[in-house]
């Protein structure tokens, strides 16, 4: 199979949104700083890898439909919908927010994509369907860290109640 014009357009719009993850992420993982640091820091080593892995079976899938994937940082740079992230050191709480909206905004490239991209290739459909579940998954585990708890846990010793038996 060839790729048509619109599904290289559509899939080299994940690529360069998935390749600009990859460059955020790392630049957020070298400079962020505040509470729970070290973990946020680990995290992001996590999506930044799963990123560069998309984005490799991505533009391998691409060559494979005969179109070719344009990963330089020129269209990157002019190509990507995700929001920049900010130079210099970055507080977590702030960092978690980018990051969020970073993930956020590959997932709706992909979904944006979606329905033209399983017209013409169910295959390469179900490929952005693994990429969407897992990425939604991140930002859900990355956005944990500034959501507040809804419920608390009372022990009887802390509300002088009598033990249930």
């Amino acid at each position: 199979m060839k790729a048509s014009e619109e599904l290289a357009t559509n899939l080299q719009a994940v690529l360069v949104d998935m390749i600009e993850l990859h460059l955020q992420g790392k630049q957020a993982h070298w400079n962020v700083v505040g509470k729970n640091f070290r973990d946020l820091h680990l995290q992001l080593d996590e999506i930044i890898d799963d990123a560069r892995i998309f984005a490799d079976e991505l533009a391998e899938r691409m060559r494979a439909l005969r179109a070719v994937p344009d990963g330089r940082s020129v269209a990157v740079a002019n190509g990507t919908s995700l929001p920049p992230f900010p130079a210099g050191l970055v507080d977590t709480r702030d960092t978690v927010t980018h990051v969020v909206a970073m993930l956020d905004a590959v997932v709706k490239t992909m979904r944006d994509v979606h329905d033209q991209v399983d017209e013409e290739d169910p295959t390469t459909a179900d490929i952005l369907h693994g990429f969407i579940a897992k990425l939604e998954q991140y930002a859900w585990m990355v956005d944990a860290e500034n959501i507040s708890a809804t419920a608390s846990v009372v022990t009887p010793e802390d509300s002088n109640m009598e033990p249930t038996r």
